[in-house]
């Protein structure tokens, strides 16, 4: 067997046993399943009628993305919180003394999220709809739509994945996971236009990849209304592929520092 394929292989029996978490631990599964409903019933119906779209468009369409964004975001903190718990339980020791590729304990850690992120955007979707979204592009763009919004909760997974292996527990990886997903999710275009955001915090979210992944999934569901200003910044004209850049760099440097820091971590 050749180091790829080991690779492939561990990776797979690690994903798998995170992903029996979801049936053995019943609290993840609430945590999978309501928190995306929440948050797509309290802005629909809370802040949906405060909230003018340019262009005349439905808030609730335009909500959408963003929440999908968000959420996928947040689902890839489970990376993070699963790792610290194993460094604190011992259990990373253990894999270390197991014939295994040390690189897979990682990669199957992160390839479980996805699992997670699914579950959250069919959940959501079918939330979605009964609150009045519509997917109004191409099946092909609706897939593609939800294909870059996983892709971009996977590098973000990697990002959480050195984070859990820093930090001394599970309750500093939630706080500082808020700490940096909050300011990326609420200084973006997920729940009002950028447009509407004073100078700087404009700027910033013009440049957000947070809102680059929004943009880009607003435009593949056809949630833009008609008569919507196009964006004056780059990142907003060419969203999938400054999203696809953000994904790319993400992994590029975050994939060989977890390595790296599970190479040399030990449980505390």
């Amino acid at each position: 067997m050749n180091a790829v394929t080991q690779v492939l292989a561990d990776s797979q029996v690690i994903a798998k046993r995170n992903v029996i978490k979801i049936i053995r631990v019943p609290e993840v599964m609430v945590f999978v399943v309501m928190s995306p409903i929440m948050f797509v019933l309290l802005f629909a119906y809370v802040f949906g009628n405060s909230i003018d779209i340019e262009g005349g468009g439905n808030y609730r369409e335009f909500l959408i993305a963003g929440i999908f964004a968000q959420t996928v975001i947040f689902g890839a903190t489970f990376t993070g919180a699963g790792l610290a718990e194993d460094m604190q339980k011992g259990i990373i020791d253990r894999f270390r003394v197991l014939p295994m590729s040390r690189s897979a304990v990682i990669v199957g850690r992160t390839v479980s999220d996805v699992v997670y992120n699914v579950i959250s955007l069919l959940i959501m979707s079918l939330t979605g709809l009964l609150v009045g979204w519509r997917i109004r592009g191409s099946l092909f763009d609706a897939v593609l739509a939800f294909a870059l919004l996983l892709l971009f909760a996977y590098a973000f997974s990697w990002v959480m994945a050195w984070v859990g292996l820093m930090v001394p527990s599970v309750e500093v990886v939630n706080n500082a996971s808020f700490m940096v997903i909050f300011p990326l999710t609420f200084i973006a275009n997920t729940f009002v236009p950028s447009d509407n955001l004073p100078g700087p915090l404009k700027a910033f979210a013009e440049w957000n990849p947070v809102s680059t992944v929004t943009q880009a999934t607003r435009e593949l569901f056809g949630n833009i209304p008609p008569g919507t200003p196009e964006p004056t910044a780059w990142p907003l004209q060419n969203p999938v592929l400054y999203t696809f850049i953000w994904v790319v760099v993400i992994v590029a440097v975050f994939a060989p520092l977890s390595v790296r820091q599970y190479n040399k971590s030990k449980s505390r």
